[in-house]
């Protein structure tokens, strides 16, 4: 838009619902004016273009609260998960409703007393946190303490029975499963047996997945054997352990879907074995191991989740929950996953 018809600050004014008044007071820190009032001066200023955007955001960034944000996932070792936390922490810091400090720690052992203590311990040390982790009392118990002390708790990834959960940012696990068992039906050449790995049997997420790839194969491919889900802690070495285990014990097995972590146990023993010329698999997340495995035709297909897009909308529900607006918004968020195979990556 050009000088001439480039948006006034009465277009502002309007577009946001508000006076010309609240506007200069915004802009020109002449008064108080409430923060909500001044987002939403902000918003419209991006929607119409208007020309004193960048003023404005930093106004917003002046005046924001300083608020610590925790983050506790697992296996540091995992690329997916130092994606996650960086993509976690360029958000927090990016927030204008908050000047934010992101705090991301790691869980090694993820059984659910040691998560429930890390979750406590990190909870003394912020204002908010967002957690990937199993559905267990233990765990309930911890979220619940955090929320009667006033830290409020959403999950990632897979969610939790806990009803004192202030949101969740995930991917819509039905749709995974069944993508995945489409997938391994469509590519595989005869019907055989199918091996599935969840990364626990309480992953809220991982059993949807593995319902939802049962339920295709029951209603479209009824002539596939499902064996019984294997659990590998999200675990490469028991992945691979697993994985072994099935080809050795399975002559027919055709495909095989990874529908938590360790991916790259099931990669090496396919590799290994040379079992990936006839059995089809599937796993989750994008990293430089699936990548490759995806070119080496060692993976079939990949289901990604959208990181930036899930550190976005993670960060926008603890910054309402610290400002008190834990009710607005959408506060179970089911991201659309990234499919991937050789021809896309």
């Amino acid at each position: 838009m050009d000088g001439v018809n480039r948006p006034t600050i009465r277009d502002l004014a309007l577009a946001a619902g508000v006076g010309v008044a609240t506007v200069d007071r915004v802009l020109n820190q002449r008064a108080p004016v409430k923060r909500e009032t001044a987002e939403r001066v902000l918003a419209a200023a991006e929607a119409i273009g208007y020309h004193g955007t960048g003023l404005l955001r930093r106004r917003l960034e002046e005046t924001a609260p300083n608020r610590t944000f925790g983050f506790l996932l697992q296996r540091r070792a995992d690329a997916f998960y130092q994606d996650m936390a960086a993509a976690l922490a360029a958000a927090t810091r990016a927030a204008t409703a908050v000047r934010g400090r992101p705090v991301v720690e790691f869980v090694e052992d993820i059984s659910a007393g040691t998560v429930a203590e890390k979750l406590l311990a990190l909870g003394a040390r912020v204002d908010a946190l967002a957690v990937v982790a199993a559905d267990h009392p233990k765990v309930t118990e911890a979220v619940e303490t955090l929320t009667a002390r006033g830290v409020g708790v959403m999950t990632l990834l897979s969610e939790l029975s806990a009803s004192a959960s202030i949101g969740h940012v995930g991917i819509d696990h039905r749709k995974a499963g069944r993508t995945a068992a489409w997938a391994i039906a469509r590519l595989a050449r005869q019907p055989g047996s199918v091996g599935i790995f969840v990364g626990s049997h309480r992953y809220v997420g991982h059993e949807l997945s593995e319902i939802s790839f049962r339920s295709y194969f029951r209603e479209h491919a009824p002539d596939f054997r499902l064996l019984e889900p294997l659990a590998n802690l999200e675990d490469p070495h028991l992945a691979h352990e697993g994985t072994l285990e099935l080809v050795k014990r399975n002559p027919d097995l055709v495909g095989i879907y990874v529908a938590g972590g360790g991916m790259a146990g099931l990669i090496s023993a396919l590799r290994e074995t040379g079992a990936h010329r006839r059995v089809i698999a599937v796993c989750n997340e994008l990293v430089p191991e699936t990548r490759a495995a995806l070119v080496d035709g060692v993976l079939d297909a990949v289901i990604a989740t959208p990181v930036q897009a899930l550190a976005e909308r993670a960060v926008e529900i603890l910054t309402r929950a610290v400002a008190g607006r834990a009710g607005e918004g959408d506060s179970r968020i089911l991201l659309p996953f990234e499919l991937y195979v050789a021809e896309n990556v």
